[in-house]
């Protein structure tokens, strides 16, 4: 299929924003989302994401951008949590075990990544609207005997060691337990579960997932006879074919409490110049021709590129007003335009109610804790004037419209006023 001959918007723009990689029926795929693009049944899809972390990562997040293209596309989304499916564990991609977690650490790892989804997709009870589901809703009902008369008979061991995701590690050597090994087989019986509920014809998911993806399609057609899709998108990579998404201090983490919103700027600033094209096309709203004048900047101005792409991508996880304070934190610790003196200026909508709240509202710390603590340690001034208690009211310069000076240590200052 050549470019010209998409006809719905959904694959077009999974096109020409770098997000195809493969598909199981791609003239079927084109046609379902043009069907559903026009008002008919609602192209319905999935990706799952297992909780094995309080956070997921900016690897995650190009899933949740799949996701968010389907709906701004007319189509339905569903999040599946992997309640069921994280006591098994995903060998994919994966060269070792890994741990097996308690239902305890499950249950609040879910609860903590949950939070970020609905800043990317709009749920609700409309019939296009994003809906959450957890698999331990029906995983954790199956039964061992009539799982395998259902579901394993269609699955066969020559198949299975071939997959990429076990191929690997046989290769390699490492050991793949019985419990990982079953592991491709709830992930079908999802997808099998998920078209029955609540007519979900489309499994989505990264390159690594394919194997995964097609015994699902397999078995929906093999036990309901139903025709369902399966699309999967590049893994994030650089320029240079490395993996992104993790930095010298770890992973790029989606949650503000394991990386704050500046450092979350900070990794997107920093990319190399190659990546900027693309990543503004996955990972941003941005529209295609202001993209493409960004990507014809050479030289340093290449750095303004990057500056919108990091405040983009910000502003969607975070809040415009976070990306903006990163925005200038960043230009105050290492240099560009602000306020007279040199210091960036920001506005706040609406007067904080304490001295931490200044602070985490101009972005400088992430939580009243970190407040409290950078307090402790001398490391918070306003006006120059060392911060004894975060706990204490605001300076009333500041509500008499009065730009206010706040730092944090010795590098990273701003000036603060109310908006209006």
């Amino acid at each position: 299929m050549t470019a010209m001959t998409h006809k719905s918007a959904f694959v077009q723009t999974l096109m020409e924003r770098g997000h195809y990689y493969q598909a199981t029926d791609l003239e079927a795929l084109d046609a379902a989302a043009l069907e559903s693009e026009r008002g008919g049944r609602a192209l319905t899809g999935y990706i799952g994401y297992d909780c094995t972390a309080p956070s997921l990562h900016v690897g995650s997040l190009t899933q949740i951008m799949l996701m968010r293209r389907l709906q701004q596309c007319g189509g339905k989304p569903i999040t599946l949590m992997g309640g069921g499916t994280t006591k098994v564990g995903d060998p994919s991609d994966k060269n070792e075990a890994r741990p097996v977690l308690t239902q305890e650490v499950i249950d609040a790892n879910k609860a903590s990544i949950q939070t970020v989804f609905s800043k990317f997709l709009t749920f609700g009870d409309g019939p296009r609207d994003a809906i959450m589901v957890d698999n331990a809703q029906w995983l954790d009902e199956v039964k061992w005997l009539d799982m395998l008369r259902e579901i394993g008979k269609h699955f066969t061991i020559n198949k299975m060691i071939a997959l990429d995701i076990v191929k690997r590690r046989l290769d390699q050597e490492v050991p793949i337990t019985f419990l990982e090994f079953n592991y491709m087989l709830l992930q079908a019986y999802d997808f099998l579960e998920l078209s029955r509920r609540y007519d979900c014809n489309l499994q989505m998911g990264g390159s690594d997932q394919w194997g995964n993806i097609v015994q699902g399609v397999e078995l929906c057609r093999r036990v309901d006879e139903r025709h369902v899709l399966g699309v999967t998108q590049p893994l994030l990579m650089n320029a240079a074919g490395q993996k992104m998404g993790k930095t010298a201090n770890g992973a790029v983490w989606l949650n503000a409490d394991m990386l704050s919103p500046f450092d979350y700027w900070q990794y997107w600033r920093n990319v190399d110049d190659a990546d900027v094209e693309p990543l503004m096309k996955r990972m941003t709203d941005l529209p295609l021709d202001e993209i493409a004048r960004y990507a014809a900047l050479g030289g340093s101005e290449i750095n303004l590129a990057k500056i919108v792409l990091a405040t983009e991508t910000t502003a969607m996880l975070h809040g415009r007003g976070a990306a903006e304070a990163a925005k200038a934190t960043a230009a105050a610790q290492f240099g560009g335009g602000g306020a007279e003196g040199g210091l960036p200026s920001i506005d706040l909508s609406e007067a904080p109610t304490s001295l931490a709240a200044l602070f985490v509202a101009a972005g400088l710390v992430d939580s009243n804790g970190e407040a409290k603590r950078q307090a402790k340690g001398g490391g918070l001034r306003v006006n120059d004037a060392v911060v004894q208690d975060v706990t204490g009211p605001i300076p009333e310069a500041l509500r008499d419209g009065q730009e206010v000076k706040l730092s944090l240590g010795k590098k990273r200052h701003l000036m603060v006023k109310l908006a209006g």
